[in-house]
């Protein structure tokens, strides 16, 4: 097997310092493949305040094959809901990440709701890439005393294809970083770094929704609880003591 060897193109979106909505940045992209072979990515796109929308941009390519630029073609998810608002005026849709979900027949999208009680994970469907339906709040049920729905929570994704639970049944996987009491950078800074490992640090964890068989039937998938919370993989090394996650490691 041949080694992977990576080229840095150039970068090839930057905000439009003339639209409000993109004069914070636009960063964090989802990416992709269209029904159509095209590539999309799914930016944050932050005003200077900080509000944040999910946009939907076609990225463009030059005769050989290398990505030059994007087309904006307008606003996947930008904070209409409860759970995406804050009481003074703050809020955001943020992070996405896309994923084609094969046993369910389109696409999943994940991503961090800027709620009243802090960043949680939220979903939303998509058959087309282009038209998306809120899924609300991803529930948890709680794992040995902890109550995941009222912890902080970010860097969520799904697995494209079903896999087994650890009871057996037909599930979809997902990938998050919940922040337990005493894991934030500001709290870790302020003592020494512990080699003891546990579930307090932020981790990658891999937690399971069961997949009925005449759930993906319908026009609107349902997410049951994701249940059976299992920590994946732990902080281990220096350059990982502030925290790991499915999406970065820092």
């Amino acid at each position: 097997m041949e080694a992977l060897q990576l080229k840095r193109l150039d970068t090839i979106m930057e905000p439009d310092m003339n639209n409000p909505m993109e004069a914070g940045g636009v960063l964090n992209p989802a990416a992709a493949r269209g029904k159509d072979g095209n590539l999309y990515l799914f930016p944050r796109m932050a005003t200077k305040d900080n509000y944040s929308r999910i946009g939907i941009v076609k990225a463009l390519f030059d005769k050989e094959g290398n990505p030059k630029g994007v087309e904006r073609l307008g606003i996947a998810l930008e904070p209409e809901a409860d759970y995406e608002k804050r009481p003074d005026g703050g809020g955001g849709c943020e992070d996405a990440r896309v994923t084609y979900v094969e046993p369910l027949e389109r696409y999943i999208m994940t991503y961090t709701a800027f709620s009243p009680d802090g960043p949680r994970i939220a979903m939303a469907q998509s058959k087309d890439l282009f038209h998306w339906e809120r899924l609300g709040l991803v529930h948890y049920k709680p794992y040995e005393n902890i109550d995941f729905d009222n912890v902080n929570n970010k860097d969520a994704c799904v697995f494209p294809l079903q896999i087994p639970s650890p009871h057996r049944h037909r599930a979809l996987g997902m990938l998050h970083r919940p922040l337990f009491p005493g894991t934030s950078p500001e709290e870790k800074a302020a003592h020494p770094w512990d080699e003891v490992v546990d579930k307090h640090h932020e981790s990658i964890w891999l937690s399971y929704c069961h997949i009925h068989p005449d759930r993906q039937e319908s026009e609107k998938w349902n997410p049951a609880e994701f249940t059976s919370h299992r920590p994946l993989a732990v902080p281990v090394f220096d350059w990982e003591k502030v925290k790991i996650g499915s999406g970065h490691r820092q």
